[in-house]
């Protein structure tokens, strides 16, 4: 992946803050508050200063920003803000950091804040009480819907942060693939505990989120309870697998199904609708098309053969596993693919006899059409 200096990390985050700083002076709002922490994970955090989880971050509308970590070293060597301060300062209280900061806030024209939409009740009274001076507000219509909506079309750091990591995933997915064939792959265990092993090898944080190994007596599960277990995998059947790697924040996922042994007329129906589904359907993510008949079109496959896809056909991937928008049948029609918005295309079918089987790649939206960036693939053996 190309790399990137400090100072263009920097100057990447500041124009993102910068952003958020426009859309408050546009709106009549001073200031802009941003938590997370281990009740409420915030990934906008990661997205605006590039420090990871557990600090309070206040972007004013004049451009400044602050930013109150609870790991202040660790911020200090990777974070970006105009100004860092130790939550220690305010003894760990988040809402002592917010108070002091705002109250002590000078050149700002609105004295309007909106606080995290996640703020209890009780938090919000307390926020307001400690604040007399501003007009505290809390909705899910403002500045942090409108984060949100800045994360769903990624810059050129988020798509070579992802492709990395899409990379990563298709080298794990061409070991499992070798290691099936061979049968040095056994069970559930083996495969997740090859996954932790090999992202971390090849330079990424973490799994995106709790790995997905099911063998057919558990396949016919969207997401398999627990994820993975010592039981047989692949086994005589339909076999799922769906993990996706992190890269700086950034998430890929996948889901291969492996297809062992003599299937039932039924399971080589699921099979042959699952790819049809997936091929008809990338030819329809394009920017400027709309979402919802994607998401429609994969419906109409399996309901002309008497099946059911009981989830959506896919969603956007980034700083999160499941961010907006959802390629769904209930989505608004005038929502269309963007440049620059990665999803994932994932049609399954699962059926209690059978078992299940599900086609996961990631989709990069281009100006002109689409870039599949993963390899995931059904797996015959």
């Amino acid at each position: 992946m190309k790399q990137y200096t400090n100072e263009q990390l920097k100057n990447i985050y500041r124009e993102r803050r910068q952003k958020i700083a426009d859309y408050l002076t546009e709106n009549g709002t001073g200031a802009a508050v941003f938590i997370d922490n281990e009740e409420h994970r915030e990934p906008s955090l990661r997205y605006f200063t590039g420090h990871p989880s557990d600090a309070v971050l206040i972007i004013y509308s004049t451009g400044k920003s602050v930013l109150i970590p609870w790991d202040i070293i660790l911020a200090e060597k990777i974070a970006s803000a105009d100004k860092i301060i130790p939550l220690t300062k305010y003894k760990n209280d988040n809402l002592q950091a917010v108070k002091a900061n705002l109250n002590a806030a000078r050149g700002v024209s609105f004295m309007k804040v909106e606080l995290p939409p996640q703020t209890s009740y009780p938090d919000f009274i307390n926020f307001i009480d400690a604040l007399p001076l501003w007009d505290v507000k809390c909705t899910k219509e403002g500045v942090h819907k409108y984060a949100v909506e800045l994360r769903m079309v990624k810059d050129e750091y988020e798509i070579e942060c992802t492709k990395e990591a899409c990379r990563v995933g298709d080298l794990i997915i061409q070991a499992i693939e070798q290691k099936v064939q061979d049968g040095s792959i056994k069970t559930e265990s083996d495969v997740a505990l090859l996954i932790e092993k090999m992202l971390r090898e090849n330079g990424c944080e973490k799994t995106g989120f709790d790995t997905l190994a099911a063998g057919p007596e558990r396949s016919w599960a969207i997401h398999a309870f627990p994820g993975y277990t010592n039981a047989p995998w692949p086994a005589e059947g339909l076999s799922i697998l769906d993990f996706g790697v992190v890269y700086n924040g950034y998430t890929s996922d996948t889901t291969l199904t492996v297809a062992k042994g003599e299937l039932t007329p039924n399971q080589e129906k699921m099979l042959n609708l699952v790819k049809a589904a997936s091929d008809e359907c990338l030819l329809l993510y394009k920017p400027g098309l709309s979402i919802k008949k994607a998401a429609e079109r994969a419906d109409e496959i399996f309901q002309a053969s008497g099946k059911h896809m009981p989830h959506t056909l896919g969603h956007g991937i980034g700083l999160e596993i499941h961010e907006y928008p959802r390629v769904s049948s209930k989505l608004d029609e005038e929502v269309t693919f963007k440049s620059g918005m990665i999803l994932t295309l994932e049609p399954g079918l699962y059926e209690k006899d059978s078992g299940g089987v599900r086609l996961e790649n990631d989709v990069l939206i281009t100006e002109t059409g689409n870039e599949v960036i993963t390899s995931s693939k059904i797996i015959r053996i």
